[in-house]
């Protein structure tokens, strides 16, 4: 039993600041980062300014198409969680960019794997938007 508890508490006592040459204390500063993270891959990564377009044009159509909160709040958790992939997805690269100068078959497993997480995020959110829109753009024309 004692065994398994070490197991479970070991990841937790793990001190991030022994190993970071950069962690932040300031709830501010950290919003800060996430902010340029952000304004980075807006101006760094096409698919995402994709994604810009794709989401406002969305949220345009169903603000016109009058739909109820609980399909806006599927919307927007299924538009967040596209992106989060591709947040992710842009980490990841840069993580094995920077761990792996050369082609390594094993960096070309990671990226693919991410890109693919990306991929099925966007196959579900265009189903679900299919779903949720299509119904009151019926009713609206029909």
């Amino acid at each position: 039993m004692r065994k398994i508890i070490e197991t479970l508490t070991s990841t937790a006592r793990i001190n991030p600041d022994d190993f970071s040459p950069l962690t932040s204390q300031n709830r501010l500063k950290s919003l800060g980062y996430a902010i340029a993270g952000w304004v980075y891959m807006l101006k760094r990564q096409k698919n995402t300014r994709i994604q810009a377009v794709a989401s406002i044009l969305v949220m345009t159509f169903a603000f016109w198409l009058q739909i109820d909160a609980i399909r806006w709040a599927i919307l927007i958790l299924t538009i967040t969680i596209v992106w989060m992939a591709e947040f992710i997805n842009a980490a990841v690269e840069a993580a094995i960019n920077l761990a792996s100068a050369e082609l390594h078959p094993m960096a070309k497993v990671g990226k693919d794997v991410a890109a693919a997480a990306v991929l099925l995020g966007a196959v579900a959110s265009v189903l679900i938007a299919g779903l949720i829109l299509l119904p009151p753009l019926v009713e609206k024309l029909g």
